[in-house]
């Protein structure tokens, strides 16, 4: 046990002292330490903050070969697609293309419109123009059906629209079409 001066100007001197060297801790622990204490959580945050982005960068680096070979794919499909497109002779394209399709089929296409070009009805601002003509012919309709869907699976670009049909005039089974035939253009530029 600790024995306390008798005299009560010494003890009250202990008492002073110590509750001063009490108040210097407390002062130290808060004016010094604790500020500090604040700066390693701050900086501990701001470590795993620039933990988890040079991680993500590390992760895209990674990636950027196989976005880069993702584009190639795609800019080889869209030029792949862009091949048969309508480009230069709107007009000359357009009897090529019909009569070299038509030979493997049973049809007479004897008429093939005059090609307009204008925008894309079907979206705004699109990329590329739209080419409409028109297709006249006969044939029985298991053929006509048979040349819309290769026409269409052959061209992907292209859309049959306005399909008509009508009996012709002394044959029961043979048919009278009319069709309009939607394509993309491919800019010139």
């Amino acid at each position: 046990m600790i024995r306390l001066p008798k005299d009560p100007q010494k003890r009250n001197q202990l008492f002073l002292t110590m509750a001063g060297a009490l108040v210097l801790i407390c002062a130290v622990g808060f004016g010094l330490v604790r500020p500090q204490y604040a700066r390693l959580a701050a900086i501990r945050s701001r470590t795993v903050n620039t933990r988890s982005h040079l991680q993500i960068v590390k992760d895209t680096a990674q990636e950027s070969d196989k976005i880069a070979t993702d584009l190639a794919n795609v800019t080889y499909s869209l030029n792949d697609a862009e091949e048969d497109m309508a480009t230069g002779d709107i007009y000359a394209w357009t009897i090529d293309t019909i009569r070299h399709f038509k030979t493997g089929y049973k049809l007479d296409i004897p008429d093939i419109g005059q090609p307009s070009i204008s925008d894309v009805d079907l979206l705004p601002h699109f990329t590329y123009k739209q080419l409409k003509f028109t297709l006249h012919g006969t044939g029985y309709y298991h053929d006509i059906g048979r040349f819309i869907a290769d026409f269409e699976n052959r061209f992907p670009h292209m859309r049959i629209l306005n399909t008509d049909m009508e009996p012709v005039g002394g044959e029961s089974e043979k048919l009278s079409f009319r069709m309009d035939v939607v394509a993309l253009v491919k800019s010139s530029s």
